[in-house]
């Protein structure tokens, strides 16, 4: 068991706060993929990429070695690569009125992302000002190629965070803070929507899945409660709700399911 000096978001940027937010990146923070923006348009196409999606959900292909193709299909150098996102990756329109909401009342924000340090880091700055220094980004790295530099063409590659089939298995960060004792642990927050979620999917203690994404079709698969986002304007509502004692994280995520089951999934365009 981790001890709770060890882990960061126990102490920064707030001291043992009672909430931890964790989320995912793109997607879910941002209204695109900036990596499947990348390789729709600088790679080999969404046609491959959906297949690749596809595979790693029938268990036919790990999402380490689907996105490694992903990224190995893109030749651009990679300075060319961030500043190409930067100017055309949105914010989903209500993540910072949550954002400053969280940190008026302490709640750590941690990302825990598939994409690579540099352009998350340049998106947020872009995005979110500088108040995204507050939040702790835990992802790949992207590194040079034997013999080449980032800044060559074909020259850059992924690097991983980690061994596992995810190549960043998110479970592993969140894990440690679960397993704090009943009086020290946080109530913790997940936002995801895709199939680099899925390890994070069962770990929290109220799970937010994006609407109509592929993170919803897995969840049902393997009966993992959930609750359905569409923007974050709908995280902020149940979470100031939560955090007010107006209703508990159980009792969120069993409203959350059971609207499911109704039919109030809904089933937006896949991306």
């Amino acid at each position: 068991m981790a001890a709770v000096d060890e882990l960061q978001a126990m102490h920064w940027p707030f001291e043992n706060p009672k909430f931890i937010f964790f989320t995912d990146f793109d997607g879910t923070i941002t209204l695109q993929d900036s990596n499947d923006y990348m390789t729709d348009n600088l790679g080999f196409g969404g046609e491959k990429r959906r297949q690749g999606n596809r595979d790693v959900l029938e268990n036919k292909e790990t999402f380490r070695d689907s996105f490694r193709k992903m990224m190995d299909s893109i030749s651009t150098p990679f300075p060319e690569c961030v500043d190409y996102l930067v100017k055309n990756i949105k914010l989903d329109p209500h993540f910072n009125e949550y954002f400053q909401w969280s940190l008026k009342n302490n709640i750590p924000t941690v990302v825990l992302s598939g994409g690579m340090t540099p352009v998350i880091r340049s998106i947020l700055k872009n995005l979110v000002g500088k108040d995204a220094e507050m939040i702790d980004v835990v992802c790949n790295e992207a590194v040079a190629r034997p013999g080449k530099s980032l800044e060559e063409e074909g020259g850059w590659q992924i690097k991983y965070h980690d061994e596992s089939g995810f190549g960043h298995d998110k479970s592993m960060t969140i894990r440690p803070y679960a397993n704090l004792p009943a009086d020290k642990r946080p109530i913790m927050f997940y936002a995801g929507d895709g199939v680099s979620d899925l390890s994070a999917a069962s770990e929290t203690d109220l799970l937010f899945a994006k609407k109509g994404r592929d993170l919803v079709d897995y969840c049902v698969k393997k009966e993992v409660p959930f609750t359905l986002f569409e923007d974050w304007s709908s995280i902020h509502e149940k979470v100031k709700e939560i955090v007010a004692g107006k209703t508990t994280v159980k009792e969120a995520a069993h409203e959350g399911w059971e609207l499911y089951k109704k039919g109030e999934k809904g089933k937006s365009a896949a991306k």
